[in-house]
């Protein structure tokens, strides 16, 4: 190898290692005690269509998270706590009771079991093509994960 060549295989290792330093990724909260099926999934104009049933165990959460379009929702069982990045709530949902989640990191939540029994939700997710159903995102600071 020339001088020439490793000192620019000297300088890109460095430039690599100083990567994470100079751009730091925000850690993402998993989701705990969740598990969900896909009922449904087809494909109409450009756009996925799923239909899934999810159930967070007690004590359980969705982590935060957000999906890059709308979902639909209605809670079969349980109760379901639902917040908002800026660490308002949402809302409480209970049986029979519908929600809606509009896509867009700006809309980043997290839906946890804070109850004794089971939530089990049934969820219409309108996405992209090819797009995840949901997107990690960061704990806000709100102290619940």
């Amino acid at each position: 190898m020339t001088g020439r060549l490793r000192g620019t295989s000297v300088a890109s290792l460095c430039l690599v290692a100083l990567i994470p330093a100079a751009a730091p990724l925000a850690a993402a909260t998993p989701s705990d005690r969740i598990s969900g099926v896909t009922l449904s999934q087809t494909t109409v104009d450009g756009r996925d269509y799923f239909l899934r049933e999810i159930t967070i165990e007690p004590g359980g959460s969705t982590g935060w998270h957000w999906h890059d379009g709308t979902v639909f929702g209605v809670v079969r069982a349980g109760t379901l706590t639902h917040n908002r990045a800026d660490c308002s709530l949402d809302g409480v949902y209970g049986p029979g009771d519908q929600i809606t989640e509009p896509g867009g990191p700006a809309h980043a939540h997290i839906g946890r079991n804070l109850g004794p029994t089971p939530v089990v939700l049934e969820a219409v997710y309108l996405l992209p093509i090819g797009a995840p159903l949901t997107q990690d995102a960061p704990d806000p600071g709100c102290g619940y994960a």
